[in-house]
């Protein structure tokens, strides 16, 4: 009966470090900036398309008469 608890303890601690783990890595991961500078989109600051804005949000409007 012990093999069966120890098992199980040993697969919850496995599946909370890998949960922990992937908290790090997301907490780690820098935020995109949109909406700056009035733009619905996120403005490419290096490389060749500097400056180019991609990704342009477009909401519908619910206001439909």
């Amino acid at each position: 009966m012990t093999d069966r608890f120890t098992h199980l303890f040993k697969a919850r601690h496995k599946a909370q470090t890998l949960l922990e783990k992937v908290k790090v890595l997301f907490g780690a991961r820098k935020e995109v900036d949109i909406n700056a500078n009035g733009t619905s989109g996120y403005i490419v600051k290096h490389g060749t398309n500097k400056g180019k804005v991609l990704a342009h949000r477009i909401t519908k409007s619910t206001n439909n008469w």
